[in-house]
């Protein structure tokens, strides 16, 4: 039997309806991303030929397999791998899909790419690449020195002043206190309303020796330990409701809180919000410190505004069903020394 390094590839067309696909096959193909792939054999052809064993079940290909049954295409090319044991055929289905996701991009030369592909041939729909319009505008519009991306170091004396708002091109940044609902509306501007808050109160736990190791960061100006049950939920009710104050009917709120205050987050939130629609768990690359346990988690609790239903804009069903609500993100790592003085809770 011939080795598989060495075998000869010849390409058989196949009726679409002789091909077979696999009942096991691990990976997904949502509807935008057949799309994609009929985008390109439209553009290209059918470059790409279905790997199939000797009953022309799948082994590569599912995928194309799928848009050629949308293009109403009669036949398919196909190369069969009949020197595979079953084990073999198992294995180089995940791999197929698997190992071409540990490439990654020379995003100087993908920038290059694509603006010479823009002003070769005008009538060509970039989109056929794989990269939508969004992910090309970034591409495209991207800093071209890494540089800018540095947090700057922390100043001697700070230059914002309670009050103050800063307008960066289509965002604003302001300094004052969250409960102060004339101050979030200054920020916000004119009548306007959110649809989506990240909000990440201080747990009233001490930061010095609890959160952090003693003297890397100070004290919180309120809600750092020493607060009581009470004062810290009205506390709560203050900042979150003001907050609430600003969005409109239906908008989605992810607050953070840690698992020795979820009862009050939940007790507070019940009386604010319409509804919890999630609790989201942050699994953090590092454990924090702890007693018992040591924290490598931090509880995200996703609430409703009012009454109106929700704006869905994780659309599992379009986009595939994997996003969940375990968040396996990295803290930032990007001049994490000075971070760390600015911020003791490095968010994802």
């Amino acid at each position: 039997m011939t080795a598989p390094s060495n075998r000869l590839l010849t390409v058989i067309y196949r009726p679409v309806g002789s091909v077979v696909p696999d009942p096991r096959n691990a990976r997904t193909h949502p509807k935008r991303q057949v799309d994609q792939i009929v985008a390109s054999m439209r553009s290209f052809g059918f470059t790409n030929p279905l790997l199939v064993d000797p009953a022309g079940g799948i082994i590569a290909g599912h995928g194309r397999l799928l848009a050629a049954k949308a293009m109403g295409l009669t036949e398919v090319p196909t190369i069969e791998l009949s020197d595979l044991t079953p084990a073999q055929m198992r294995a180089l289905r995940l791999a197929d899909n698997k190992i071409a996701l540990g490439a990654g991009w020379d995003l100087d030369m993908l920038k290059v790419e694509l603006a010479e592909l823009a002003v070769i041939d005008v009538d060509l729909d970039l989109s056929v690449t794989g990269f939508s319009v969004g992910e090309i505008d970034v591409v495209m519009n991207g800093a071209v020195d890494p540089d800018d991306e540095v947090i700057p170091p922390v100043p001697g004396a700070p230059r914002t002043r309670p009050g103050d708002i800063r307008i960066l091109g289509e965002h604003r940044v302001g300094c004052g206190d969250g409960r102060d609902l004339a101050f979030l509306n200054a920020v916000l501007g004119d009548k306007a309303r959110i649809d989506a808050a990240f909000l990440d109160p201080p747990y009233d736990v001490r930061i010095n020796g609890h959160a952090n190791a003693r003297g890397r960061h100070r004290e919180f100006a309120m809600a750092s330990g020493e607060m009581t049950d009470a004062a810290f939920r009205s506390f709560l009710a203050e900042s979150l409701g003001a907050c609430a104050a600003i969005s409109r009917d239906g908008a989605v709120h992810f607050v953070c809180m840690d698992w020795g205050h979820m009862a009050d987050l939940e007790s507070v939130g019940a009386k604010i919000y319409g509804g919890l629609l999630n609790l989201c768990v942050w699994n953090k690359s590092n454990a924090g410190m702890g007693s018992l346990y040591r924290s490598k988690h931090e509880l995200v609790f996703v609430f409703k505004v009012g009454d109106a239903p929700h704006f869905n804009a994780v659309e599992l069903g379009r986009y595939g069903r994997n996003r969940t609500n375990v968040w396996d993100y990295p803290p930032s790592t990007r001049s994490r020394a000075a971070g760390v003085r600015i911020l003791p809770f490095i968010q994802p």
